[in-house]
């Protein structure tokens, strides 16, 4: 069951490379998005499979592959990765659906199902090496769709991913490696396996080691500040759809596999080290915010907003109690269908002015000339991200702030600055962009029309879509945390379940 959210859209990607050569675009974008269609509500329909109840990995599938090298096809999925492969299916449809007058069609829509595959790949990979393999894959579809689809220094931006990417995928590789010379048993002889990996014998000094590759490996990808500064060129080079993807869900990978992995194998190691991640989080979220402050080009602010919020992630999972691992799984959903949002709306914007500059524009909401719709919107995503109640920003920032206070407390308070810091900086946007008058003077200034074309209602339906789910989730997030729960209770190490509980009775733990 798990396999076909792999090898469903990377076969329709194969198929589409073959024979899209007698199709138009049109006709090439409905297969893709088709393709895509299929594959979310395969996902969907796997939750009818699911069972809340069980923290165990679930739907498991697995086949012998290489097992001199350790190498196995192992699928399965849990409450922390099964959200991530729904949201990875839904901006993957939005990503294609966005996608109207791309060149080279033939190309640009097997790379994103490409892309799509590969992601799904390595949130269900349970062999460590499985998952390094799709974590790979995604590296040159991402790199192509950056370096041909992208702005005027689009090779610079792509090949600067591509170095900090392979930088990333080295760091892990590496201590990925060590973990299988360290933790193979006996019993089932050398193995990437996840489940069969048993590292509780090997010197502190060892996990220390292995530990901190991962951190530096998946903080590249994250990414966490000063391993940050691929984000905002790729997202300024990289077209709206790919951005999409690249903030909704290719940054998820990097937290899911300090979870998934980090913590999970190492948990000892992550005690010793959760101090020094939760100070780090402070730095990317005061960063990425006072950053965000001095743009002037729209999409580096969202870029740069992802790193600030990115860094609350990060925060959840040094406190490494079920409550926060809990946020921190609902901060990852929250923040992709947030930013996918924000790129979505950031896009309408230039496609119908011209411009992202936010000094060039005024006055959007006015519903003679302007963008009102698209502008509402982007005001209810700013109160998204900034943590409005009944948004879904509101529930996961809370959740996190809520769990971690007990262990973190000063790191906590300095990253709930974070939160009003991202009010400023969308209020800047906002009221530059949205409200105000545009002058005629104004306009022939900036090469910038007074009057804009009105985006088409299939041009803003992705984005309507979106705002209701992130209003949805923000008013019932059950939904998704029922899923979360059992999965976080169970990776969260013990000695720090009980931590805040001691904490909280003014007793020593």
């Amino acid at each position: 069951m798990l396999s076909t959210l792999v090898w469903f859209p990377i076969a329709g990607a194969l198929l589409i490379t073959l024979l899209g050569g007698v199709l138009d675009f049109q006709n090439l974008r409905r297969i893709s998005l088709g393709i895509a269609i299929a594959t979310f509500a395969w996902s969907l329909f796997l939750i009818t499979k699911f069972d809340l109840s069980l923290a165990t990995l679930q739907l498991g599938e697995s086949l012998a592959w290489l097992d001199p090298i350790g190498l196995t096809y192992c699928l399965g999925v849990d409450g922390l990765s099964f959200p991530l492969v729904l949201l990875n299916g839904l901006l993957l449809m939005v990503a294609i659906y966005i996608s109207y007058d791309t060149q080279r069609p033939r190309l640009y829509f097997p790379l994103l199902l490409l892309l799509g595959g590969g992601v799904n790949g390595a949130f269900l990979a349970q062999n460590l090496l499985l998952f390094f393999l799709f974590f790979e894959v995604e590296l040159i579809p991402l790199y192509l769709l950056i370096a041909i689809w992208g702005g005027e220094r689009r090779g610079y931006a792509a090949t600067k991913f591509l170095i900090y990417t392979a930088i990333s995928g080295v760091l892990i590789l590496a201590a990925f490696f060590g973990m299988a010379i360290f933790g193979s048993g006996d019993a089932v002889g050398f193995t990437f396996n996840y489940q069969d990996l048993n590292l509780d014998g090997v010197s502190k000094t060892t996990k220390g080691i292995l530990l901190l590759l991962l951190m530096f490996g998946f903080g590249i990808k994250i990414p966490i500040v000063p391993l940050h500064t691929w984000l905002p060129d790729a997202h300024v080079e990289a077209s709206t759809p790919v951005s999409t993807l690249l903030a909704g869900v290719l940054l998820k990978l990097g937290t899911y596999g300090l979870l998934r992995f980090g913590l999970g194998l190492l948990p000892d190691a992550w005690q010793a080290i959760a101090p020094f991640l939760a100070g780090w989080a402070v730095v990317s979220v005061i960063y990425g915010c006072l950053t965000a402050i001095t743009q002037t080009d729209m999409k580096k602010m969202v870029a740069y907003s992802s790193v600030g919020h990115m860094g609350y992630i990060l925060l959840a999972l040094a406190a490494a109690t079920p409550l926060s691992l809990v946020g921190a799984t609902f901060q990852m959903i929250s923040h992709g269908l947030i930013s996918a949002l924000l790129f979505i709306l950031v896009g309408i914007v230039y496609k119908k002015t011209g411009t992202r500059d936010i000094n060039s524009l005024n006055g959007l909401l006015n519903p003679e000339r302007g963008l009102p719709i698209t502008g509402s919107l982007m005001i209810l995503a700013a109160m998204a991200s900034a943590g409005t109640p009944g948004m879904i920003g509101f529930i996961a920032e809370f959740v996190i702030f809520r769990s971690s206070f007990a262990i973190f407390p000063i790191q906590t308070l300095l990253c709930m600055i974070g939160t009003g810091l991202t009010a400023v900086y969308f209020l800047i946007l906002i009221d530059r962009v949205f409200f105000g008058r545009l002058s005629v003077e104004k306009a022939a200034s900036k090469a910038v029309s007074n009057t804009f074309p009105f985006a088409k209602w299939q041009e803003k339906f992705p984005a309507i879509a979106l705002a209701l789910i992130i209003v949805f989730f923000g008013l019932l997030p059950n939904f998704a945390t029922k899923m979360i729960e059992i999965s976080a209770s169970a990776i969260a190490p013990n000695h720090l379940q009980l931590q805040p509980i001691a904490l909280a009775a003014n007793l020593k733990p």
